[in-house]
């Protein structure tokens, strides 16, 4: 098992737990990653039940007992807070033989095609599909944010979604802006957010008070799970498998792009004729050209 898979993994075996084992299990994803690094007896007060229901809950995970578990957690905890440079120095990067354009060029079409595979073979059908559901109503408003390298997905996506649909905005930069806007949400607003490892707490705190405001998380995020997953009502983990010490955002790129097919699918005519509206206006009045030469 991959140490990555750990949350996920609770998530797939919750419906085969004991009515004990699923309170220990919820707790454990209420709180991940931290309520698992707690003592097993701490682990079972919060969760109502008795030390030897949470070791039954690790056993059926596969795990030998309690340390086993929180030796894969805290695996998983190096990899979240792992940074490029780290990564440098743990892949022992670059491996001898490595730098020919050629062999540079073959590593990454191989590694890139198979972390997009395993990206929409592990992503739940239904996820997926609320995800499309969520971006294609357009009796909602939808707020877009990402971080420090995954904001560029975000306009990427936004840019794409406004072309099919009206209200598709992202959340603004400079704070008096975003405060505002934040404070504005409500039930009929969805939150896009994009955070990838190193996950930024700024994202955490935009996406609580999102939550408190009650309007519908969709979050996009790695194999090891953003913070905001314990309370997104939508999560779709896309693969960052790279052959250099930074992340690869190619499988992102192709969950994007399969969300908006499916929005576009899933308006049909209406957005087509968005399109054409938009195409049409753009063409009259010039406005793809930013000057006259």
């Amino acid at each position: 098992m991959l140490v990555s898979d750990l949350a996920e993994l609770l998530r797939d075996k919750i419906g085969q737990c004991s009515p004990a084992e699923r309170k220990v299990a919820r707790v454990l994803l209420a709180g991940y990653p931290v309520s698992g690094l707690q003592t097993a007896a701490t682990l079972a007060e919060q969760a109502g039940v008795s030390a030897p229901t949470v070791l039954r809950l690790v056993n059926r995970l596969g795990f030998s007992g309690y340390p086993d578990f929180q030796k894969q957690l805290r695996a998983e905890l190096g990899g979240r807070t792992a940074s490029p440079a780290t990564l440098y120095q743990a892949t022992d990067f670059p491996a001898s033989g490595t730098s020919g354009a050629e062999t540079v060029a073959a590593r990454t079409a191989q590694c890139a095609a198979a972390a997009v595979t395993e990206t929409f073979a592990t992503v739940p059908a239904s996820e997926l599909d609320t995800a499309i559901g969520l971006l294609a109503d357009h009796k909602r408003r939808l707020w877009i944010h990402g971080g420090r390298f995954s904001a560029l997905f975000g306009q990427y996506l936004g840019l794409h979604l406004t072309q099919l649909r009206e209200s598709v905005s992202e959340v603004p930069r400079l704070p008096v802006e975003r405060t505002a806007t934040l404070a504005g949400l409500g039930r009929r607003d969805v939150l896009v957010l994009l955070d990838f490892r190193r996950y930024e707490p700024i994202s955490l705190r935009i996406a609580q008070l999102a939550r408190e405001q009650e309007a519908t998380l969709l979050l996009l995020t790695d194999p090891w799970l953003s913070p905001i997953s314990a309370i997104a009502d939508v999560v779709l983990p896309a693969k960052v498998d790279s052959v250099s010490p930074y992340d690869s955002l190619v499988p992102l790129t192709a969950l994007i792009e399969a969300l908006v097919t499916g929005v576009l699918a899933r308006l049909g005519p209406a957005a087509h004729r968005r399109m054409q509206h938009l195409e049409e206006t753009a063409q009259r009045w010039n406005l793809y050209v930013d000057r006259e030469d």
